[in-house]
């Protein structure tokens, strides 16, 4: 394939505005964009790929700053090369995965080698949290803003030894550490009473609908506070992750611009589309930390996303085999895939007019750029990178095992119904989904950030 591309008639969809207009790639990047007015004739088509994406929509590619590829250590669950396929297919270009693999990444050494790992087989860029512990302070503060995303904290428990409840650890690291942190925010007291009220009078078979009931709105919001209270105090960056309930969202600003906020959130797609009533008809497929909570938490999630009290869209992307999930309540295990079909939801919003283009646009690729200082991405301007994605917003599908490329093969949004489907997808300038078919052969980069 030429080195050049060249996507005419697309609807653009970047910065706040909608426009009809053209891009040109060349190598890894956006050479040039032309409005509709000023496109250019002299296109050698010897020389360059065209593609015409007529009636369609060309979105900056997404950018998922919260996902758990598995890889390595739990691969029989996922893995780096199958669920970046996944993310890829949904039009997510560019991932940062958490460090509770096995081993946890606790050491530069331990995080260096994921890099390697991914480097061989993500097809989508890439980057990965620094995982900090009660005890790997000197590990966390060698971490180099510059070619890592973050820091992560499990104020809730977690796999293996990443629970931080050292509260002299934690003023450690928000006094110390250069890097954004990034917290999951459950208080681990709360949780175990109410575990231990719920198991006195279920036994084992807790009904999944009390997930919401243990994994409180108490827990959730006092952890938070908690967390940014000793952000406030260290004037750390904080950034606090898949808030699930209203009383949560009051936390927050909206009164600063992205770019000057020390302390930012974000909500996942499955907080925004599924709440306590889905326990229901979905059991134990839903059961999510933080659990899903109730309609008036999903209300005011979706109300705060709009508003700018949130400012991130992510997925917290955490397959498990189906086995793992269809068990008794404390057998069960949290979490789901979600990443190949987070655009098809949030574009299913759009047509419901609950959000614009412009604001997907803004969520899901603008923002996590700007939150996390990511390099020349995340923006359709001349000489950033070509991570790109053209969506259909006519194309009716249905999400079935036949076209889920998850690892697990399964998803909680079986039987759904999209009328938007994702029918290109780039990454550094290389076309690598089309159509339903991947170019498996092309490798994502590491991604760089402005420290």
């Amino acid at each position: 394939m030429s080195n050049k591309i060249y996507i005419k008639n697309a609807r653009i969809v970047n910065e706040g505005k909608i426009f009809q207009g053209a891009i040109l790639i060349e190598d890894e990047k956006i050479s040039n964009v032309f409005p509709k007015d000023e496109t250019p004739e002299n296109i050698n088509p010897k020389q360059t790929t065209i593609i015409d994406a007529k009636g369609k929509y060309l979105l900056p590619g997404i950018i998922d700053t919260h996902v758990h590829f598995r890889d390595p250590g739990l691969t029989h669950k996922a893995d780096i090369f199958t669920e970046s396929k996944a993310a890829i297919a949904g039009g997510v270009t560019s991932f940062m995965d958490m460090p509770n693999t096995i081993p946890n990444v606790l050491t530069q050494t331990i995080l260096e080698n994921k890099f390697k790992l991914a480097a061989e087989k993500s097809l989508a860029n890439f980057s990965f949290y620094m995982g900090a512990s009660n005890n790997n302070l000197q590990e966390v503060l060698k971490t180099n803003p510059e070619n890592v995303c973050g820091v992560k904290v499990f104020l809730g428990s977690s796999t293996g030894n990443m629970l931080v409840d050292n509260l002299e650890v934690l003023n450690e690291i928000f006094s110390k550490s250069k890097m954004l942190i990034v917290a999951h925010c459950e208080d681990e007291t709360i949780i175990k009473n109410n575990i231990k009220i719920f198991k006195e009078k279920f036994g084992e078979d807790v009904p999944i609908e009390k997930h919401a009931l243990i994994h409180s709105e108490e827990a959730c919001f006092k952890s938070s506070n908690f967390i940014i209270k000793i952000a406030k105090k260290h004037n750390s960056r904080l950034h606090v992750l898949h808030l699930s309930t209203a009383k949560e969202t009051d936390l927050f600003n909206n009164e600063i611009q992205l770019k000057d906020k020390k302390i930012t959130s974000e909500v996942c797609v499955h907080h925004l589309w599924f709440n306590e009533k889905d326990y229901q008809k979905k059991g134990v497929l839903v059961k999510w930390n933080p659990s899903i909570k109730t309609e008036n938490d999903q209300k005011a999630l979706f109300e705060a996303l709009m508003n700018d009290k949130i400012d991130i869209i992510t997925t917290d992307h955490a397959p498990h085999k189906i086995e793992e999930k269809l068990n008794t309540y404390f057998k069960s295990a949290s979490g789901g895939p979600f990443i190949q079909h987070s655009l098809p939801a949030m574009l299913e919003f759009f047509h419901n007019k609950k959000i614009s283009l412009e604001k997907i646009a803004e969520k899901m690729c603008h923002n996590p750029a700007v939150c996390f200082n990511i390099k020349n991405r995340g923006f359709i301007r001349k000489g950033y990178y070509a991570d790109l994605t053209l969506v259909d917003t006519n194309s009716p599908w249905e999400v079935n095992k036949s076209n889920i490329l998850y690892k697990c093969g399964w998803s909680p949004l079986e039987g759904q119904k999209f009328n938007s489907k994702i029918t290109h997808t780039f990454v550094n300038g290389n076309l690598v989904f089309e159509n339903g078919k991947l170019n498996e052969t092309v490798k994502g980069k590491r991604l760089l950030f402005n420290a």
